[in-house]
């Protein structure tokens, strides 16, 4: 009798198969975790594979030539993809991010985002249908994205100096290029931009002023992320991490900020303005003010796998149940019960128990799950 060879890749992470619940209920649209926090937001990974490599996610010295990516067998397909996010909807979803790795590598991406750009809330209210990539392919993506639904874009970039950009993604890949996706992405309506730089002292915090000043009055939304320890293998330092209140400080003596409420609920980034009027910026202070306690996201890693934190080291196995044949209603009922018993808050444990944050488990790589 021949037996299923499952790939190692396909294991790398430690996963549950999902319970089902023993009585079916509709969804409401107002789950709550166990801290009393909606589900609002999910991203969904839909490649674990990126042309940078970058040291604070992909480090080429792990990534390499031999390193195993998933199968294509073992990713979700598309329909998968739409299912699974119909069910979030229902669920109180208002908010669907693709990541990746880099998301533009993933063949006929548009297909998959005028899929979910037909989705509608109970109200009848359209997504808000984002996503994230490195820039690279943006230039000959842009159009086609625009013309599937997609609403609005954001763009990694960590230097405008070209020769700190190509150390930074250690794939001699030019700023430039990354530049004109920007502008392509302008032109075809992909707004508003933001762009996300992740800052490391000593690395790229020259940059700071220089991005905030070519970005300023464009309309584009620049925003300075902490340097953060998601995963194991990108050599993270605390002594690397530049808060996000000296970064406020350097741009203020530069340019004038003063401050913006929130836009929304659960809103990771801390919002400034120009005081002269030239738009705003904003800081994601990760690792210095952990904002667990409005988190109101979920991620689906490439192959299904639910986790309930950027920082968690097992997830829930959905995969399982949509290949094993189980009901729309099912599913819904077992993320039900998956998210009310939530109670992840790393960030927070980490600033108050440095010591109990982690159980000492493989914690999940950004590449695989997605910022």
């Amino acid at each position: 009798m021949s037996q299923k060879v499952i790939p190692l890749a396909d294991q790398r992470y430690l996963a549950t198969r999902p319970v089902l619940p023993d009585s079916l209920r509709q969804p409401t649209g107002e789950l709550r975790d166990a801290l009393d926090r909606p589900l609002r937001d999910l991203r969904i990974s839909v490649t674990d594979r990126c042309n940078f490599r970058c040291g604070y996610c992909m480090p080429k010295e792990i990534f390499d030539k031999d390193y195993t990516f998933l199968p294509q067998s073992s990713l979700l397909s598309f329909e998968e993809i739409r299912r699974v996010a119909s069910i979030f909807v229902a669920h109180g979803v208002r908010k669907i991010r693709l990541t990746g790795g880099e998301p533009l590598l993933r063949r006929h991406l548009e297909h998959l985002v005028e899929m979910l750009a037909a989705l509608r809330t109970d109200n009848g209210e359209a997504l808000d249908l984002t996503l994230t990539t490195n820039g690279s392919l943006l230039a000959r993506k842009a159009q086609a994205l625009r013309d599937a639904g997609l609403q609005r874009i954001t763009v990694s970039l960590d230097a405008l100096d070209d020769a700190t950009f190509r150390r930074m993604n250690d794939a001699d890949f030019p700023v430039a290029d990354v530049l004109r996706g920007i502008e392509a992405a302008e032109r075809v309506g992909l707004a508003p931009i933001k762009v996300n730089m992740v800052v490391k002292r000593g690395t790229n915090d020259d940059q700071i002023v220089p991005m905030a000043r070519h970005f300023k009055g464009t309309g584009v939304v620049l925003r300075f992320i902490e340097y953060m320890d998601v995963g194991a293998t990108n050599g993270w330092r605390m002594d690397e991490v530049l808060a996000s209140a000296r970064v406020v400080e350097r741009l203020d003596a530069e340019f004038g900020l003063e401050p913006l409420d929130a836009a929304a609920s659960g809103e990771t980034a801390e919002r400034w303005r120009y005081r002269d009027g030239g738009g705003e910026v904003g800081v994601i202070s990760s690792v210095t003010q952990a904002f667990c306690h409005s988190c109101n996201r979920a991620r689906l890693s490439t192959e299904g796998k639910l986790f309930l934190c950027l920082f968690a080291s097992r997830g829930h196995d959905l995969r399982a149940l949509l290949r094993g044949g189980a009901s729309d209603a099912e599913i819904a009922g077992a993320v039900g019960l998956i998210w009310a018993g939530r109670n992840d808050r790393y960030s927070a444990l980490r600033g108050e128990r440095p010591a109990v944050a982690d159980r000492g488990e493989r914690r999940v790589e950004m590449h695989y799950i997605g910022g």
